[in-house]
C-alpha cells in the first residue's frame, strides 16, 4: 500500500509553521477519511491502526502531526492564550485545502481529537464533509472530570493518596507520580500489556515536548488545570447535522456520562460501545472496531 509523507507550510496570525503528515492509500481512489489524534500533544503514532482501513478496505487514510509536537514546529515559548481550539480547526482546515480533499472527506476524532472534530463540525458546516466519528471522546470537560474522577475513586486509597499529594506539592514530574498515573492509564487507557509500540512511541515523543498537553490539559487525565478546563460544545451540538458515529469502551475514561450528549444532541447518531476496552478500542478490539468503523463509512 502506497505511503506519502510530507510538511505543509501553515500561516496563523501571520506566523509560519509546518504541519507534518501521512497518506496510506491513493487519494484520489476514494472517499479519504481524515484522524485526528487525541492529547491534545499525543502525536499520530498510535492512530496507525486505522491504516488498515486503506489495505484492508481500500479508504486512503491521512493522519498528521497537530502542531506542537512530534514531527511539526515545535514551540515551547508560546504563551498558553497561543494555543487555542481555533487555531487547530485552522489547522485542519489547512491540511484539507492542501491535500485538495476538502470537497469530500470523512472526519474521525479520538478523545482530543473528537473534540477538535466536534468543533470543526459546529464552526465550519463544510459541505464537504460526509461522515463524523467521535471516538472515547467528550462533549464536555466538566463531564470528563465526573467521569475520571469516578474511576480515579477506584484506585487503591494509598495510590489515591499518594497522587493528590503530589498535585497539591505541585510535584507531578516526581517518578512517584507518573509511575501512579501509569496505573491509572493502564486500567482506563489501554489494557493491554505490554502497550502496543506505537502507543509506547506516541507517549514518549510527548514526553520529549509536553507543551501542548500541560499547557491545554494539565499534569494528567485526571487532574485538568489547563485552558481546556471550561470547554464544553453541549450547547451547540444540535447544530451538527453529519450522519455521526460514537464509540466509547466500557472501562474508557470516556464513561457515559461524558459521551451521552453526542446521542442526544446530534441528529443523526449512532452510539457503539466495546465490551472489552478502555480509551484505545482500536488496539484492544482492533477487528470489531475497524468493521464498525468501515460499516458506518460506507452507509
Amino acid at each position: 500500500m502506497a505511503e506519502t509523507t510530507g510538511t505543509i507550510d501553515f500561516t496563523y496570525n501571520g506566523e509560519k509553521f509546518q504541519t507534518w503528515y501521512k497518506v496510506v492509500g491513493d487519494l484520489k481512489a476514494a472517499r479519504p477519511l481524515v484522524t485526528l489524534h487525541g492529547g491534545p500533544g499525543i502525536p499520530h503514532n498510535y492512530m496507525l491502526p486505522h491504516a488498515e482501513l486503506a489495505t484492508a478496505g481500500g479508504i486512503p487514510v491521512v493522519f498528521y502531526d497537530q502542531i506542537g509536537i512530534s514531527h511539526s514546529t515545535h514551540l515551547r515559548d508560546k504563551p498558553a492564550t497561543f494555543w487555542t481550539v481555533e487555531l487547530f480547526v485552522a489547522e485542519l482546515e489547512n491540511v484539507l485545502t492542501h491535500l485538495g480533499i476538502a470537497s469530500d472527506f470523512d472526519l474521525l476524532g479520538h478523545s482530543w481529537g473528537g473534540m477538535l472534530a466536534a468543533e470543526y463540525a459546529i464552526r465550519v458546516h463544510s459541505a464537504g464533509l460526509k461522515h463524523l466519528i467521535l471516538t472515547d471522546s467528550l462533549a464536555s470537560m466538566e463531564l470528563w472530570e465526573v467521569s475520571v474522577h469516578k474511576l480515579f475513586k477506584q484506585l487503591a486509597e494509598d495510590l489515591q493518596e499518594t497522587l493528590r499529594k503530589h498535585e497539591e506539592d505541585g510535584t507531578t514530574d516526581s517518578k512517584e507520580y507518573q509511575e501512579g498515573v501509569a496505573v491509572f492509564y493502564g486500567k482506563h487507557v489501554c489494557r493491554l500489556d505490554p502497550w502496543p509500540q506505537d502507543l509506547q512511541d506516541a507517549f514518549a515523543l510527548m514526553g520529549e515536548d509536553p507543551t501542548v498537553y500541560t499547557t491545554m490539559v494539565g499534569p494528567s487525565e485526571f487532574n485538568i488545570t489547563g485552558t481546556l478546563k471550561t470547554w464544553s460544545v453541549i450547547d451547540k451540538l444540535h447544530t451538527i447535522k453529519y450522519p455521526t458515529l460514537v464509540m466509547n469502551g466500557v472501562y474508557d475514561e470516556a464513561q457515559d456520562v461524558c459521551v451521552r450528549p453526542f446521542f442526544e444532541h446530534i441528529r443523526k447518531v449512532k452510539w457503539v460501545q466495546f465490551a472489552e476496552s478502555s480509551h484505545m478500542p482500536f488496539f484492544e478490539e482492533k477487528e470489531r472496531y475497524l468493521g464498525v468503523v468501515e460499516d458506518f463509512l460506507k452507509l
